[in-house]
């Protein structure tokens, strides 16, 4: 027997009985409805709500809301870009890009996040190197708190996954606040029904 055997076989026979995790509980009690807090959430992390009007297009929405936009990428068929995400092959090529749109699975109203993973961004790089970020959103699939976003499936079944909360921001010691300064400078939420995409 080795060294290493030996040893592994010592901390094997004194190793405690396993015990169970303790339940954690989801901390949702009284808490205000999800929409409402989940708007106010993101605004104070400097991102803007918009609700599509009921049967306008949503093509149109975005494109009037960046006006000035030339190159506009879609992660998401609801909207069409002017650039093909599939015909990316570097992350790089996205670094011209005015307006990303994605789909986000579900957002959390406490810290006014919206959960995406690899499956909803494409190509990862989207959701940072664009100016103007523009993410979908189904009200139905708002989350109160963080402990139940975390019991959602896509964490453990994402290789990648991001809870993105609100656009780029910095601020020097005087507490000037710059957003835009390491990634997206703005962070648009569109309340929009998935519509069975």
């Amino acid at each position: 027997m080795s060294s290493r055997e030996d040893m592994l076989g010592v901390i094997r026979r004194n190793q405690p009985a396993p015990r169970p995790l303790p339940d954690v509980p989801l901390f949702d009690a009284d808490l205000p409805p999800a929409l409402e807090r989940f708007r106010e959430s993101v605004a104070r992390m400097g991102g803007k709500i918009a609700e599509l009007p009921r049967g306008a297009d949503l093509d149109a929405f975005v494109r009037e809301r960046f006006p000035d936009a030339r190159v506009v990428c879609s992660a998401t068929p609801e909207v069409t870009g002017t650039r093909d995400l599939d015909a990316v092959h570097a992350p790089a090529e996205l670094q011209d890009v005015d307006v990303g749109v994605v789909r986000a699975r579900f957002g959390v109203a406490e810290t006014g996040s919206v959960f995406l993973s690899e499956d909803e961004l494409g190509v990862n790089a989207i959701g940072y190197l664009v100016q103007h970020f523009v993410v979908l959103l189904d009200p139905d699939t708002i989350l109160p708190n963080l402990h139940h976003a975390y019991e959602q499936p896509g964490f453990r079944d994402a290789r990648y996954a991001v809870l993105m909360t609100g656009p780029s921001a910095t601020a020097d010691i005087e507490g000037i606040l710059i957003h835009g300064a390491q990634g997206v400078r703005s962070l648009t939420v569109v309340l929009t029904p998935n519509g069975g995409l």
